[in-house]
């Protein structure tokens, strides 16, 4: 694994240090501080040194492919081929290969327990967070559109009814998908309720706000 720990008078400096000595620029680590350090008296005195530790993305990329791995395995679907796409924060798995519905469970429930166990991996003991989305042959995009078609329904629902109308538990990303589908719906609003795992999305009809 492609990791150092460098110190500095500054935190900066201490990251610098690793930089150099990895032959990597910032866009390729993730950084996690250890010790932010001290100046001491008039900047000199006493002053205590910073410590940061580098990784190499690449490095985190690999750990979750590797648990992904490990656990497509155990569920007895080992023919499966894992695609990984790195963009800024996001690194998206994508699944492909024979019995990817057992992968997916229903509702996606399976594939969204693998997502939430693979982001603990890649974002252990890490300095920043990293979004990790698994996918398994265009699952993401079709559920996707259904929840917008979803969100539409039961908006004009609301509207009819004049009723807040409660959508089922749902994890956070999915939650999010129906608020941006209603963000600028003129007849009604959205907002969470609850707590995780039973946290939901409720319509409002505008009406109710007046």
């Amino acid at each position: 694994m492609r990791e150092i720990t460098a110190s500095g008078l500054t935190v900066e400096e201490a990251k610098l240090n690793a930089l150099d000595q990895l032959g990597l620029n910032e866009d390729q680590v993730t950084v996690e501080v250890i010790d932010e350090g001290k100046k001491g008296l008039f900047g000199v005195f006493g002053t205590k040194r910073a410590y940061v530790k580098v990784q190499e993305r690449e490095d985190l990329v690999s750990d979750g492919k590797t648990y992904l791995k490990q656990m497509v395995e155990q569920m007895g679907t080992s023919n499966v081929d894992i695609k990984v796409h790195q963009d800024d924060d996001e690194i998206r798995y994508e699944l492909t290969g024979d019995e990817i519905g057992k992968l997916i469970g229903k509702r996606g429930q399976t594939l969204n327990a693998l997502q939430y166990l693979t982001s603990l991996v890649v974002n252990q003991h890490r300095g920043v967070h990293y979004t990790v989305v698994v996918d398994a042959e265009g699952y993401r995009e079709r559920r996707k559109e259904t929840l917008e078609q979803l969100a539409n329904n039961l908006a004009k629902k609301a509207t009819r009814t004049e009723e807040d109308v409660f959508i089922e538990p749902m994890p956070s990303y999915e939650r999010k998908i129906i608020h941006t589908a209603l963000h600028d719906h003129s007849d009604v609003s959205t907002y969470s309720d609850g707590q995780d795992p039973n946290r939901r999305v409720v319509i409002r009809p505008r009406k109710l706000d007046d």
